[in-house]
């Protein structure tokens, strides 16, 4: 999840190998259907990486185990193929 601190910098939204990144309303979003936090492209979620202001926790509604980010992981990369 972003938070309300997000200066909307643009250095998030790139990052992401899933595009679960995007602009919303006010602040970045992103969509959980597709975050995998990574899993399956770096060992860390690369938008925490990057982020200035650090304002990209892990959202505690949605806790996915690292096997079930996996397996989203090989459904999108096969729904791009």
């Amino acid at each position: 999840m972003i938070t309300d601190e997000c200066i909307n910098c643009d250095v998030c939204e790139p990052e992401c190998p899933n595009d679960a990144i995007y602009q919303g309303q006010e602040i970045y979003e992103i969509d959980p259907n597709k975050c995998t936090e990574c899993v399956g492209h770096y060992d860390k979620p690369q938008c925490q990486i990057v982020c200035p202001i650090d304002c990209i926790p892990f959202n505690p509604n949605v806790r996915e185990t690292k096997d079930q980010l996996l397996q989203k992981y090989y459904r999108l990369t096969a729904a791009k193929k």
